[in-house]
């Protein structure tokens, strides 16, 4: 990814699209931590600038909490002007079935095709030929989140990898801190054993599970050492007792413990907390294990409106999330690596200076929202939420992991 210096940024930076026709436009999402509406401020001022206005649909709770209401609403005939979802396969069925606009012209118009990377963004976002998404970040998963006070209490060095920090767990338990830091989401029990996958596993394994859907090797050795090291996750997990994930967050940032596995996003909650990276917290990308991160995010997906201003607003909205100044503004506040390579970023804080090296060095996977369909996360987010809080044995666990990747689509 390239990063050109900030003047250089912007004397190329197009200007921003503004309407013939001002209106309002309901843009519904499930941002609603500290950090995330910071930058989804950021969005809104910039379409609030076009002449426009972004009128806020902030649905508490997770994504998976959001969703099927946004669903309803677009499949019961009431559709908002703009709408929130992971890159990969979770509109597929409104697209398919008509409910969504071609955005194909408006990308062609900003040279989406050129301009957005990696492609597999934009290739999430097109179906039969055309693209019905703009992408605005890149979200990845792998990142474990220490809180240095925790450790300098516990009076053990900060872990520089996932295997350093399963061995410092009894130090911290010692001294009254909570190892590890887990919501009690489904998703995000689903998400940390992802990150254990590709971190603890390795690419191969990832690809081959979840792009090959290889039931085999779902059933392998090496799987089983993923289980077993969920299941350290899970003893380590054990007394976090909260729910969201920036509660689980927030119990790093106040030392109350040691870390969390959890998506970039976090460094949003840090931001706005004023914690500065490598002084008060220590963030390690692929788990400190493997520097590959896949790349998934957000996008947002534009529902057929039969009123014509707000269907030429929608269009102003998609140019505006994929502009340079906007990409710039909303992924510095979000913790998020922009979706263009010719954005400057020179401001960013040092975690994010790492995801992006990553990423610019080729160290990138795919998400598996992108790879399996919505109807297989749920089963798994199931399945995961099940192990980390019940006793089911690891066997069995990897068992039903193996009927999940035989049936997966």
């Amino acid at each position: 990814m390239r990063i050109r210096a900030f003047t250089a940024f912007l004397a190329v930076s197009v200007a921003m699209p503004f309407a013939a026709h001002a209106t309002d436009l309901e843009v519904t999402h499930w941002w609603t931590s500290g950090g995330e509406a910071a930058a989804v401020a950021e969005l809104a001022k910039a379409f609030d600038a076009t002449g426009n206005h972004w009128v806020d649909g902030a649905i508490a709770g997770s994504g998976g909490t959001a969703r099927p209401i946004m669903i309803s609403r677009i499949t019961g005939g009431d559709p908002m002007g703009a709408t929130q979802f992971n890159h990969g396969r979770q509109a597929e069925e409104l697209v398919q079935s008509g409910l969504m606009r071609d955005l194909t012209d408006v990308a062609e118009k900003g040279k989406w095709k050129d301009v957005i990377k990696p492609q597999s963004l934009l290739a999430s976002c097109t179906i039969n030929g055309k693209i019905y998404c703009a992408p605005v970040n890149i979200h990845s998963w792998q990142w474990l989140w220490l809180s240095n006070e925790a450790f300098k209490k516990a009076g053990v060095e900060v872990p520089k990898n996932w295997n350093e920090f399963v061995a410092a767990g009894p130090a911290l338990k010692k001294a009254g801190i909570q190892p590890l830091a887990l919501g009690g989401q489904p998703w995000q029990a689903n998400g940390l054993f992802d990150a254990l996958v590709i971190s603890v596993g390795g690419t191969d394994l990832y690809n081959k599970v979840y792009k090959d859907k290889d039931a085999k090797v779902a059933a392998g050795p090496d799987m089983a050492k993923i289980f077993e090291a969920a299941d350290q996750a899970r003893q380590l997990a054990k007394g976090s007792n909260v729910q969201d994930w920036n509660q689980a967050t927030n119990l790093v940032l106040t030392g109350k413990a040691g870390g969390q596995i959890m998506g970039d996003w976090a460094q949003g909650e840090f931001q706005i907390a004023n914690k500065k990276a490598g002084t008060d917290y220590t963030c390690l990308p692929g788990l400190g294990l493997n520097q590959t991160l896949t790349t998934g995010g957000d996008a947002f997906y534009f529902p057929l409106l039969k009123d014509a201003e707000k269907s030429k607003a929608q269009e102003v909205l998609a140019a505006t999330i994929v502009d340079p100044k906007t990409q710039v503004a909303f992924n510095l506040k979000k913790g998020s690596v922009p979706i263009r390579g010719d954005v400057d970023l020179a401001t960013a804080n040092d975690c994010m200076k790492k995801g992006i090296a990553i990423i610019a060095k080729g160290g990138v996977a795919t998400s598996t929202d992108q790879l399996i369909s919505a109807d297989t996360q749920k089963q798994k987010e199931d399945l995961m939420s099940e192990f980390f809080n019940t006793s089911i044995s690891v066997k069995d666990a990897q068992k039903r992991f193996v009927s999940l990747i035989e049936a997966a689509d």
